[in-house]
């Protein structure tokens, strides 16, 4: 008997470490089939597509309210994604990956970005523009070279890092961080890493709420962008059927936060548009149809949004989870090719599937022709930053204000047609070398909007006397002009201050 009650514990004892043992290994990877990975990869651009080409009528006709018209959709429309700037973007940089490897200088990345020959727009013009100014990432997204460094260009256009990351959030925001800030900055980074880590996620969970709250771990708690989310999340507690309440109040206290749209309902800003893919996503549940008509309906971008909550679905269900007859709407163009890059459906689903593998085993995990098993990874936020501290929109003061005004040298309108084709004064040009242009304002900071244009000249910008930056107007590239903001400055000492620029010719 009492050699029998000292063995007991002993054995007890044995068993209790196997079972921690055995647990331990099972929390160290995640299992997945070689074919499940590849399906749930092409249902993510399956998505993207599909999404794309659902809300691509819809654009900005609704800003700062409900779409309420309705949405015609049919599976031939799909096609329309071949030339959609949400993917083609994101092809140039698996582009770049294919030509210079995934671990190439960031530059190299925007080198390709800024000699593509597509019309770019906003953040990803501006990053443009940068690199033939020779300012170079990160520079290029700082919001002291970027207006536009919150806008929603790289949270459109990050989706492939979250399809190569199967279950690796540590990976998808150290690729996301890197690619980012080429062209963002802050909030306009971390909508990229999100939705990267949306993807990420969605590979092993399938639990749309705890896929967003997985998501979330991925970018800082102090950011507006994890702030609103969290907003989506509370309000979808309080009004768990009634989509539209929330989306009112979210309008109310966030419909006014983008610098590209001050003084207007029009908002490109990556946050709220990441909320409204989030609202898509939580009071869709899953249902692809429902996704996509709530995340359209909520405006502004409101074909990238759909498009980014459809591949989140995409993901989870894989494209063979997805209704027959949008299977059928990508199929029937799976080896057509997105204009301006080398990649069709199918070459982006094989070459993304590649380099998950690459990146899986990379990071320790085990390949088989049978099975995966991705190292488990815990998602780590990066540091807070924030574009645009206390920024407050104050008022536009127009060119042909003369009051607001001092000019040197001769300065001529440019006219443009209006809608009714009748002529209207749009800006002035010098004609010469010397000229000079000066405005007081008070406040801290200004942007002067102006055109960047094929026979745009250079001029030195002076605040309070002292030369701040030299400026070149000149833009032609992809046969591309554009009115753009051709000089800024932010973060001044609050009070009276005094511009002038001075044509250098």
């Amino acid at each position: 008997m009492m050699i029998k009650k000292t063995c007991t514990p002993l054995i007890i004892g044995a068993l209790i470490l196997v079972l921690v043992s055995c647990n331990n290994s099972s929390k160290e990877f995640r299992t997945i089939k070689p074919e499940v990975l590849k399906d749930k990869i092409a249902g993510g651009w399956a998505g993207k597509m599909i999404g794309v080409t659902y809300g691509a009528p819809t654009e900005f006709r609704a800003q700062g309210k409900i779409y309420t018209d309705s949405i015609m959709w049919k599976p031939s429309d799909i096609k329309g994604s071949m030339w959609q700037d949400d993917i083609y973007v994101q092809l140039t940089f698996l582009m770049s990956m294919d030509k210079y490897g995934i671990d190439a200088p960031t530059k190299k990345y925007q080198e390709m970005l800024a000699k593509a020959g597509y019309h770019l727009w906003h953040a990803n013009m501006q990053a443009r523009k940068n690199y033939y100014d020779s300012i170079f990432a990160p520079q290029s997204g700082m919001p002291e070279f970027n207006l536009h460094a919150d806008d929603i260009d790289f949270q459109i256009e990050a989706d492939y890092i979250g399809f190569m990351c199967p279950g690796m959030p540590q990976t998808a925001t150290t690729i996301a961080d890197k690619i980012g800030r080429i062209m963002n900055y802050g909030d306009g980074v971390y909508g990229g890493i999100f939705v990267a880590a949306l993807y990420s996620e969605a590979y092993f969970e399938s639990e749309i709420p705890k896929i967003i709250d997985k998501a979330l771990l991925s970018i800082p708690s102090g950011s507006d962008y994890f702030k609103i989310i969290k907003d989506v999340i509370k309000l979808h507690q309080q009004y768990p059927t009634d989509w539209q309440s929330s989306w009112k109040e979210l309008e109310d206290k966030w419909g006014d936060v983008d610098i590209c749209g001050a003084g207007s309902p029009f908002n490109i800003d990556a946050k709220l548009n990441g909320a409204y893919i989030v609202m898509g996503l939580l009071y869709g549940e899953g249902d692809p149809v429902k996704t996509l008509e709530i995340s359209t309906r909520c405006g502004q971008d409101s074909d990238c949004n759909p498009s980014n909550a459809l591949a989140v679905i995409g993901v989870i269900k894989g494209f063979s989870g997805l209704p027959e007859y949008m299977q059928n709407g990508v199929t029937a163009i799976s080896d057509s090719l997105f204009i301006y890059t080398s990649y069709s459906f199918n070459i982006a689903v094989s070459n993304t599937y590649n380099y998950a593998l690459d990146l899986i085993a990379k990071d320790g995990g085990k390949l088989t022709d049978k099975k995966i098993l991705v190292k488990t990874q815990q998602p780590v936020a990066p540091d807070l930053e924030v574009s645009f501290p206390d920024l407050v929109f104050d008022k536009k003061v127009s060119i042909f204000d003369n009051k607001a005004w001092t000019f040197k040298g001769k300065w001529s309108p440019f006219d443009v047609s209006d809608r009714d084709n009748k002529p209207r004064k749009q800006s002035l040009f010098a004609e010469k070398a010397g000229d000079e242009i000066e405005i007081a304002f008070k406040g801290t900071g200004i942007s002067l909007v102006g055109n960047w244009v094929k026979d745009g000249g250079k001029a030195d910008v002076y605040v309070d006397g002292k030369l701040h930056q030299s400026i070149d107007t000149y833009y032609n590239f992809a046969n591309q002009q554009h009115t753009e903001s051709i000089w800024h400055i932010l973060n001044l000492q609050p009070g009276d201050h005094l511009i002038r620029l001075v044509v250098k010719g």
